[in-house]
């Protein structure tokens, strides 16, 4: 009961003013009682049989395989104890980036490490992969400049100040690092210099760079998760809250205190100035916030930004003309699951999977409930459309890295999950969930449903870890995209997929000498019509290739137009399948690169 009413709330947006009062009250009654809820209790989603193919649909054979070793990614993944996790700060896990830090066109790979609580034991550092070509690596974190500052989390990028090279931010559980890149394969630790040094140290999570006001200069947004005090926090089993399925556990999130968001204001000189208050980001301190997602989700030509949270509602702040931001998460529908009810949140990306010209959101959560579809209706208006997606079909995984992709190049946008339960305890107990999961594949079937080919993935699918972060790109420049995948404990997992076809695109957009992000790539082939928009942040406190992947099926050629920033449209006609087209605001296509011959 309490759900249906909580649910229906959200259709009353458009109610008189007097009655949304009165609902407004009930529904933060409402949620004060479901807070109260331990943490990891399920939220009520229910698996849903997978739904036969149509007569003469045929899904695609896919070949996932994990490629890591033999490319040179051993840097092993160290985030508190191996075999206990007695503080949640050991449980969240990292990110990770590619991005091309060189500008030599291929695409590169960061990988963020935490520590060990113990103070003795020696602490890791975080790794930067310089891609050699042919899915070949060197660590180069050393000679990068790169060291080890703290407990890291996640990992976004941008270039804070034009001059036509990717920075790279760090969040921590500390202080955040900010290395700005030095064009010369070096980066240099600007955190304090550029006004991103916090007054005092928090839990920080996921991050975007984001040109809010649209005056061609990076802004930053930062989510932070918890108000974390190691030594006033409760031990394993110690409380209410340090209970899962009568087993003790870590604490937290609940029972502890919750945070709030920060968005640093460029200068136009790469100088930044924290105007949470001034744009209304900060808000009171009411939610655990993992994963900052951006995007212009109503088309208006401003960029919006959706925080998956953990426990509590998600948040959904609209750029209202570039001055500030109105946090309209219930209104707009994605605060809540369709029932109502708050979800652990943990990853997110946007995608306009069924071709309407919207950018949808699909949102990974705890066990014992379902990943969730927000269909996009228009005018900051979703709903839950997981069932009729097709996408209710798991449960019983923890997910965290997400990230479209288009795996065999149709033109449809499918999906991929990083798994992974965050209590080791589950190996010990007499549950069905496992410490290690598999990832989970969802091929889009080109009429607004997913199929789950999961199990038909691959040995790279099926393969068990405890992942955390995701990003995805083509490392090789041959057309299809592979994934990065964070696995705790362990070295990163490095899939590709052995039985890619089909024609593809892939687009860098270059404004002011630098990654346009922000911008939305139109792509139309043989009628086909996809969006994107290059993106910072998203998938799980993660940073996916700045470059956009088009599928275009058996079409040859593809029409592309480009929505800058500012406004601007720019048109391409016929450009050919088969390559990476670099383009210019105002400029045209600066280059074009024929893909790679190389065979996997």
């Amino acid at each position: 009961m309490i759900a249906k009413y909580a649910g229906g709330i959200r259709h009353l947006s458009k109610a008189p003013s007097s009655r949304l009062l009165f609902f407004g009250f009930i529904f933060l009654t409402l949620g004060g009682i479901q807070t109260a809820h331990a943490q990891g209790v399920a939220t009520g989603g229910t698996a849903v049989p997978a739904r036969p193919l149509p007569p003469g649909m045929k899904a695609p054979t896919v070949d996932y395989r994990d490629i890591a070793t033999e490319s040179g990614l051993i840097g092993v993944n160290v985030s508190g104890s191996d075999t206990s996790k007695q503080y949640i700060v050991e449980t969240t896990g990292n990110g990770v980036a590619i991005f091309d830090f060189d500008n030599d066109g291929l695409p590169d790979i960061f990988l963020v490490n935490s520590g060990r609580l113990d103070k003795d034991a020696a602490q890791p550092k975080h790794f930067l992969y310089h891609n050699l070509g042919g899915l070949k690596f060197e660590d180069v974190t050393d000679k990068a400049g790169i060291a080890s500052t703290g407990w890291g989390q996640g990992v976004c990028v941008g270039d804070i100040d034009n001059h036509g090279y990717p920075d790279l931010f760090i969040t921590q559980w500390g202080q955040n690092v900010l290395y700005r890149n030095l064009s010369n394969g070096k980066f240099r630790d600007e955190t304090k210099e550029r006004g991103l040094l916090s007054p005092k140290p928090r839990w920080s999570t996921g991050c975007a760079f984001i040109d809010f006001n649209r005056d061609g200069f990076l802004d930053l947004v930062v989510v932070h998760y918890v108000d974390f005090d190691l030594a006033h926090t409760p031990h394993p089993g110690q409380t209410s809250q340090c209970q899962w399925k009568g087993k003790p556990v870590m604490c937290g999130p609940r029972g502890l205190p919750p945070e709030t968001l920060s968005f640093y204001q460029n200068d136009g000189l790469g100088n930044f100035t924290d105007v949470s208050d001034q744009v209304h980001i900060s808000g009171p301190k009411n939610y655990y916030g993992f994963t900052a997602l951006t995007g212009d989700f109503d088309n208006d030509g401003w960029p919006d930004i959706f925080v998956a949270c953990d426990s509590t509602a998600s948040l959904y702040y609209h750029n209202v003309g570039g001055k500030l931001f109105e946090e309209v998460g219930v209104r707009a529908g994605l605060a809540y699951n369709e029932d109502g009810r708050e979800q652990a949140g943990m990853g997110a990306a946007a995608a306009d999977f069924d071709g309407d010209g919207l950018l949808d959101i699909f949102k990974t959560n705890f066990a014992d409930d379902t990943h969730t579809m927000y269909k996009n209706r228009g005018g900051d208006n979703f709903d839950d459309d997981t069932i009729g997606s097709g996408l209710a079909v798991n449960t019983k995984y923890l997910g965290w890295g997400t990230a479209f992709l288009d795996f065999d190049n149709d033109g449809w946008k499918d999906l991929i999950v990083a798994n992974g339960h965050v209590y080791p305890e589950v190996d010990t107990g007499h549950t069905a969930e496992k410490y290690k999961q598999p990832r989970l594949l969802y091929w889009n079937r080109g009429d607004g449903q997913f199929f789950d080919l999961s199990a038909q993935g691959g040995p790279g699918m099926s393969d068990a870890h405890s992942s955390r972060g995701l990003a995805v790109g083509d490392l090789d420049n041959n057309g299809n995209e592979e994934a990065v995948i964070v696995n705790m404990g362990e070295a990163p997992s490095l899939l590709t997929n052995f039985a890619a076809g089909g024609n593809s695109l892939l687009v860098r957009a270059l404004t002011s000498g630098r990654d346009a992000i922000g911008a939305r790539i139109t792509i139309t082939a043989d009628g086909h019509k996809q969006i994107d928009e290059v993106r910072s942040g998203g998938s799980y406190i993660s940073q996916s290739d700045l470059r956009l992947h088009f599928g275009l099926g058996k079409a040859s050629k593809a029409d592309i137009s480009i929505r800058w920033l500012d406004g601007k449209v720019e048109n391409f006609k016929s450009a050919a399948a088969g390559q990476i087209l670099t383009i210019g605001e105002g400029k045209g296509i600066v280059r074009r690169q024929p893909y790679s011959s190389a065979k996997k």
